[in-house]
Order: C-alpha cells, then structure tokens, then sequence
C-alpha cells in the first residue's frame, strides 16, 4: 500500500463536501507530476487530506476506491482521476506550521514541492502525520 496526500481549497471542494457525498473523483489536477501521482494511485491506498489558501492543515484520511481513468471534466485525454472517500477526521487539523516545526518532517514534498496538489508519502511520514492529528 502507497501512502499520499491530496490538497483542496476548502472553499471548492472542503473535507465536510467529501463526507456529505461520501465519494468523489479527484479531478481539475493539470500539473503532469500530479498526474503521474494519480496514475501510480492504487486501489486502497490511503490519503491524507489537506485544506490549502485557507486552514492549510490536514484535516481527515481516506482512501482510494477506484483507480486513474480519464478526467471527466475534459476531453483531453491526457489528464485522468481517481475516485476517493473519506475513512476518518482527525481529532485535531494537523497544521503545516506544526509539520515544518516537526524535524522527522522536514523532507515532505507538502514543504519541498508547495505547489504540488497530489503527493506521495512514506509510511512513516503518512503516520506520523496522523499521530499528530489524534
């Protein structure tokens, strides 16, 4: 199992939108590293995420459901989804200022690539985040 962790602006598609739907394709991703991401997403995969602009903090788990296909919101074929659904909130949003203070952190890609919407983790990465969280 890979681990990752996918950003949103709360004010587009928040934490609460993807527990009231309970699933959703993780769509709008234009950036070829994000989408090669995507495409290495696997079927049970877990995913951090992330509110960005607003809260910038990790707010809840899920998980990966079904695997890249194309983008339905374009008809180019080069950019693809995956459809995910929430697992668990966390207890407590685990801030980005709280991960940068956290030196076993420090190599992330949420702090090396910033502008990146869907990275992967390591394991222990992955859980140490959550730790923070509960």
């Amino acid at each position: 199992m890979n681990h990752w962790l996918v950003k949103s602006e709360p004010f587009k598609y928040s934490w609460q939108d993807l527990l009231d739907d309970g699933r959703t394709y993780w769509d709008g991703v234009r950036n070829y590293q994000a989408r090669n991401n995507l495409k290495n997403m696997k079927k049970g995969d877990l995913v951090l995420y992330y509110h960005s602009n607003k809260g910038l903090e990790v707010v809840g788990i899920s998980k990966v459901v079904k695997e890249h296909y194309q983008d339905p919101t374009t008809d180019d074929d080069r950019w693809v989804v995956v459809d995910i659904e929430p697992v668990e909130q966390l207890k407590a949003p685990v801030t980005l200022k709280e991960i940068k203070k956290n030196e076993k952190l420090k190599d992330v890609a949420l702090i090396k690539q910033s502008r990146l919407s869907v990275m992967p983790l390591k394991k222990k990465e992955f859980d140490l985040i959550v730790k923070m969280g509960k």
